[in-house]
């Protein structure tokens, strides 16, 4: 799949947004995510197709 954002401030609040999402997927699982990078990437990548689930990569497929 490819993404794309039209500018540095949707790219930005995509960020952002998989920030606050990534907090509370750690407080799920009780501790930091050392691999958070990946986490954020396919948090982004689900959300631009339209099917992040409530928090977490694995729960939107």
């Amino acid at each position: 799949m490819e993404v794309s954002f039209d500018s540095v401030a949707e790219l930005a609040e995509a960020l952002r947004r998989a920030e606050a999402a990534h907090g509370r997927h750690e407080q799920e699982i009780g501790q930091p995510d050392p691999d958070w990078p990946t986490w954020y990437a396919q948090y982004m990548v689900h959300e631009q197709a339209g099917d992040a689930g409530p928090g977490s990569p694995e729960a939107s497929g």
